[in-house]
């Protein structure tokens, strides 16, 4: 069995997707050198189908029955993709904010690629970010990124057909970001915070290099950010760079997805200390597809070292897209220098390398330091700041501690 790009996907377009889906999740996940002991109380979310999961809900599989509230909402985006967000309110403890009778400051938490929201639950709820920031009075909303299991829909358009994932992360930069953050503040009248992992990093800091939801946002924690991806040098990073070459041309638009033959391919690089019951899970339920052009997208980036917009190659393609002959630069240094960030990398992370994230430190020099949290952690790896049982003691307490600083 092996991945495919979409219904009308030729044979290069397939192996493309074989080896972008393998770079990224070997990226992602692996056996840890220090795993917790399997979760009992995610027993009931392992029973079930992924199928099942999708109907259902992620309140229903993964919140509500871990006795926290939660409510599904739905948001559509102004191309028409219909965006699924979860809220948890509260915490197990009945009260919100900070005190009783008052409402809990939002946060916007917001995945990365290949995952959906779920990935944000799937340990404990005393190892889960979302459910440690309910417990200690934040209003959590959960982001599902169009084409995840949970964000399927659209105003017209079939996710079986070529043209629904005619898009790339820039397309979440200018609708799928402000669509959740505006009803976010149209529902709690406040501005939330942001938490982003991986691509989540990314969408966000293109946005705020366009100056787009500073004044929305109160501000956002990035943890292993990616902006730029220069040092990625293992032989299956520079093999996926030259996968995608020809892809743009016309040949990008369709979904990548990821086959249960393919799991075991994702275990060979290590965090330090994976929950393993929650990497089970992952592995059996966690694994969502992107678009080709997605993926396009992030091999344009290792292969041209420069984040910019979605290269269409032909000329007039670009001048058609974006009036100009070449993709526009995110440029990092635009970023307003009085916006609080918070950054936490890892020194064994494979994807936000720390020769990256000095990069994007460097564009980010003339920041407010007042404004600017940089937290580095040398034995952490990419998903220890999700799914890493020591990341609450490591990295969660200072986010809370920088979101109180700006509530």
């Amino acid at each position: 069995m092996s991945p495919t790009a979409g219904r009308a996907g030729s044979s290069t377009s397939a192996a493309a997707a074989v080896v972008a889906v393998v770079f990224v999740l070997s990226l992602h996940v692996a056996a840890g050198a220090r795993v917790a002991q399997p979760d009992r109380g995610r027993d009931l979310l392992s029973r079930r189908g992924d199928r099942d999961i999708a109907g259902a809900g992620a309140c229903a599989v993964a919140v509500t029955p871990l006795g926290y509230p939660c409510e599904e909402h739905q948001v559509t985006t102004e191309d028409g993709y219909i965006l699924s967000l979860q809220r948890i309110p509260h915490g197990r403890g009945g009260a919100g904010g900070r005190g009783r009778g008052r409402a809990g400051q939002p946060v916007l938490m917001q995945h990365g690629v290949l995952v959906d929201g779920l990935s944000w639950l799937l340990s404990s709820p005393e190892e889960s970010l979302a459910f440690v920031l309910a417990d200690h009075g934040f209003d959590v909303w959960i982001a599902n990124t169009r084409g995840t299991r949970f964000s399927r829909g659209h105003v017209s358009l079939d996710p079986s057909s070529r043209l629904y994932w005619n898009w790339s992360w820039d397309d979440l930069v200018v609708n799928d970001l402000p669509a959740m953050v505006d009803y976010i503040c149209s529902r709690t009248w406040q501005k939330p915070h942001y938490v982003g992992h991986s691509m989540g990093t990314l969408v966000a800091l293109a946005a705020f290099s366009e100056g787009r939801m500073v004044d929305k946002l109160k501000s956002a924690a990035l943890l292993t950010p990616v902006a730029y991806l220069a040092h990625i040098t293992t032989p299956i990073g520079v093999l996926l760079a030259k996968a995608f070459v020809g892809e743009a041309s016309g040949g990008e638009l369709g979904q990548v997805v990821l086959p249960q033959a393919w799991h075991e391919l994702l275990r060979s690089r290590k965090n330090y200390c994976l929950n393993s019951s929650a990497v089970d899970l992952f592995l059996q339920y966690e694994p969502q597809p992107t678009s080709t052009k997605t993926m396009v997208h992030f091999a344009q980036t290792v292969r041209d070292g420069v984040l910019q917009k979605y290269d269409y190659v032909l000329p007039f393609r670009n001048i058609a897209n974006y009036g100009q002959a070449e993709p526009p630069v995110y440029n990092m240094c635009n970023i307003p220098a009085d916006f609080p960030l918070f950054l936490s990398y890892g020194g064994r992370d494979s994807l936000a390398d720390p020769a990256d994230v000095r990069l994007l430190l460097n564009d980010l020099r003339g920041h407010d330091p007042d404004k600017l949290t940089v937290q580095y952690l040398d034995q952490l790896a990419h998903l220890d700041f999700v799914m890493g049982v020591c990341a609450k003691d490591y990295v969660y307490k200072d986010v809370m501690a920088f979101f109180d600083r700006f509530n």
